[in-house]
């Protein structure tokens, strides 16, 4: 079981990619897509609607029986949006799932930042990660950010796995997509065409909803 959080603001064609190779390589049973509500590094302004952002991940999981969206990260009872932190998040689904290995499927580029996350000493003692990146991108620099007496004893000489004390943080780098985020809201935006970029039931809601406009 593995967990894909993020704004998913919107859902685009490059997470996709990083679920089914993740899902193809780790042979697993399901991937929980979490949208966060309130991210607590995100620096952006304004995130569209959550409701609007849950919709598009439920619309994109429909044809991939393995992919749920999940409400973990939810508004509660309508409350105002709280800040999730991973490991809240972890821990939540350990407990709901005794017994299941767990993963986290993240980018590099945010895995470079984890020492700036909520408990992160503990988050990496928690769950073994997927973390998707370019090709060519070295594990030497996800080695840097993990504290020297995280790693494991044992060597491994996998160039695509570090082995620490209690998880495994595993490079994907099989992953060919450079779509972004950003890249669809300012094509839509500018009138501009998301065909392909986005899952074909997503851009229908995006257009319909007149959503980044």
């Amino acid at each position: 079981m593995a967990l894909f959080g993020g704004t998913f603001d919107p859902i685009h064609a490059g997470h996709m990619a990083v679920a089914e190779a993740a899902l193809r390589r780790f042979h697993l049973d399901t991937i929980y897509f979490i949208p966060s509500v309130r991210p607590p590094h995100k620096t952006r302004p304004r995130l569209a609607p959550f409701f609007h952002r849950y919709a598009m991940v439920a619309l994109a999981c429909v044809e991939h029986s393995r992919f749920l969206p999940s409400l973990a990260e939810a508004p509660v009872d309508g409350a105002a949006p709280r800040v999730c932190y991973t490991i809240d998040t972890v821990r939540k689904f350990h407990h709901e799932h005794p017994g299941d290995h767990l993963y986290f499927i993240l980018g590099a580029d945010q895995f470079l930042e984890i020492p700036a996350w909520k408990s992160y000493d503990s988050l990496l003692d928690s769950c073994d990660f997927i973390v998707a990146s370019r090709p060519g991108f070295r594990l030497d620099a996800l080695r840097l950010v993990v504290p020297p007496e995280k790693l494991g004893r044992t060597e491994t000489h996998d160039p695509h796995k570090i082995v620490l004390r209690k998880s495994v943080v595993h490079l994907l780098a099989t992953v060919a997509s450079h779509v972004s985020s950003t890249e669809v809201r300012e094509r839509v935006e500018g009138r501009q065409s998301i065909h392909g970029l986005v899952p074909a039931r997503v851009e229908e809601y995006i257009l319909g909803q007149a959503l980044y406009r």
